[in-house]
């Protein structure tokens, strides 16, 4: 099912998300519709409370090329934490399902490692890069109500986007 994506300005995309206790039918149905809904608008990505769900869960899948390791894989991650960065960091736009029409520059690392559970409540670790990682750091920032406008290297570094105009390189 196709859930209604809220938008910059309701309060439920800035509160903390609760750590899912169990992976139960009820997460993996809103696992479910979150890749439904993410591929409906898009998007690369999609974290709960984009779709008024204040747990955390997040989906990712970044376009399948031959360049970037990890990439046409649909991840569903639950209780995401990335527990490794590199130091070595990169600036590129991002945009936001949230808010519609607009771009951003901003710095995110290269290469991380997280760990979380996938759809079926085992434990995972995950070691990725580019774009991918930062897909995945985009919507672990909205489980914590971070959203890419509070990261932009300067607020000069925005830019909207016509309707039409928008490329697939939109995260959740």
């Amino acid at each position: 099912m196709v859930r209604e994506i809220h938008r910059i300005g309701d309060p439920v995309l800035r509160r903390k998300s609760k750590k899912v206790e169990k992976v139960t039918k009820d997460i993996q149905k809103l696992i479910d519709d979150m890749i439904e809904t993410m591929h409906a608008s898009h998007g690369m990505g999609l974290a709960a409370p984009q779709v008024g769900v204040l747990q955390r869960v997040v989906i990712v899948e970044v376009e399948k090329s031959d360049d970037l390791p990890g990439s046409g894989i649909t991840y569903a991650l639950v209780n995401p934490e990335v527990i490794k960065q590199s130091e070595e960091t990169w600036h590129n736009q991002e945009g936001c399902l949230s808010i519609p029409g607009w771009r951003g520059e901003v710095e995110r690392p290269q290469r991380i490692t997280v760990k979380a559970l996938d759809r079926s409540g085992n434990r995972i670790k995950l070691d990725v890069e580019g774009w991918v990682a930062r897909a995945f750091l985009h919507e672990i920032d909205h489980l914590d109500g971070v959203m890419f406008i509070d990261k932009l290297v300067s607020p000069d570094r925005m830019w909207r986007v016509e309707e039409g105009q928008e490329d697939q390189e939109v995260m959740g």
